[in-house]
């Protein structure tokens, strides 16, 4: 299902409100959402975290593609996109904080939810400061189920940069058919 006028005009006034939150001026396309899904093997997972899901076009292909009994955490620094999210998507397996991606070990308790196969983030990891996103990447390191798979698109380099440092190589991928294109890194945990 495209994403509506209004929600990509949400988006924009976004990116004017909060510029170093949100990554892109327009949502990501569905051919990126394709790629996040099978990258992050969402259809296997019982347990997936979103770092900065937006409007929502990520997290609508990622419940489409989770099994009936899995569960969906979205976490949003911004209130309006995390108020708009709650509204508008009426899942039983989405739960919606709005909160600091930092804050996952955090929200994941709260929610009495396991440690997730996957995390995706579209966060731009090349506005913040170095020592957040360090932050943000020791969180997600720590609260990876053993094997899990932590997904990053981005325009830019710098969470692969930060990303090294705290978790190793990345396999990395482009996915030219978005505005822009982007960069997907995914980083697995090891299985011990």
């Amino acid at each position: 299902m495209p994403m509506q006028p209004d929600k990509r005009l949400a988006f924009f006034q976004g990116f004017l409100r909060e510029p170093q939150q949100v990554g892109s001026v327009i949502p990501s396309s569905r051919f990126l959402e394709r790629r996040l899904v099978n990258i992050s093997a969402a259809h296997q997972a019982s347990t997936v975290v979103e770092l900065g899901p937006g409007t929502g076009g990520t997290t609508r292909a990622l419940l489409r593609a989770l099994p009936a009994s899995a569960r969906l955490l979205a976490i949003e620094i911004d209130p309006h996109f995390a108020s708009m999210l709650r509204e508008e998507i009426q899942d039983p397996r989405l739960t919606v904080e709005c909160a600091s991606a930092a804050d996952i070990g955090t929200l994941l308790a709260r929610h009495q939810l396991p440690a997730p196969e996957s995390v995706v983030s579209g966060i731009p990891f090349s506005t913040m400061p170095a020592r957040i996103g360090k932050s943000i990447l020791r969180a997600v390191r720590g609260s990876l189920a053993f094997g899990g798979r932590f997904v990053a698109y981005q325009f830019r380099d710098r969470v692969a940069v930060l990303g090294r440092e705290i978790l190793g190589e990345p396999e990395v991928d482009v996915e030219l058919l978005n505005v822009p294109p982007m960069r997907v890194y995914c980083w697995r945990k090891a299985q011990h």
